[in-house]
């Protein structure tokens, strides 16, 4: 298993094996996949523009990665989803693409701006895992007494392992 993030001049490198890697491409594709453009209205200009629907995604996993923003206001919510979703889903998919492009077995060398999308696009993995998983602050204390046979025990530990990445990857940074 990696040693995980050091720094190394003005950005951070890591030794990956090609296990990790595959496991990296094939979790980061399926977050590309979720993230594609989202539904515009029929409005030419709004299609032009990205302008979405407002509606709150039925996808748990997709309403975490673009929460309301106002908790209290479903009316400013919606509006305020119409004109910014189109763009977070953008910039995902960009983070995404930027760990695809980098990630591969020996020495990745990473510049401060491709590490930032892998923080990112690590993040949107772990979320996304997370909300599947119904991961709680109490993951450590169940994995301790859960079985290695448990259908949950593998994902969880890849869950691990990537909140391990992220950790070291922010420690790099900073």
């Amino acid at each position: 298993m990696s040693t995980g993030f050091t720094p190394a001049g003005e950005g951070v490198s890591i030794v990956l094996d090609s296990g990790e890697v595959a496991v990296l491409a094939s979790l980061v594709s399926q977050i590309l996949t979720l993230v594609e453009p989202g539904v515009t209205g029929e409005d030419p200009l709004e299609r032009a523009l990205g302008i979405g629907s407002g509606e709150v995604p039925s996808d748990p996993v997709l309403a975490r990665m673009f929460p309301s923003a106002y908790a209290e206001d479903d009316k400013a919510s919606e509006e305020f989803r119409r004109y910014t979703e189109a763009t977070l889903r953008d910039g995902k998919r960009a983070d995404a693409r930027t760990l695809l492009d980098t990630a591969e077995p020996g020495v990745v060398k990473l510049t401060a701006e491709q590490a930032g999308a892998w923080l990112r696009a690590l993040n949107d993995v772990r979320l996304a895992l997370g909300i599947r998983l119904e991961v709680t602050e109490q993951i450590h204390e169940e994995m301790e007494e859960m079985s290695e046979e448990d259908p949950r025990y593998p994902a969880l530990v890849i869950y691990e392992w990537l909140t391990y990445l992220q950790d070291t990857l922010v420690r790099a940074l900073w």
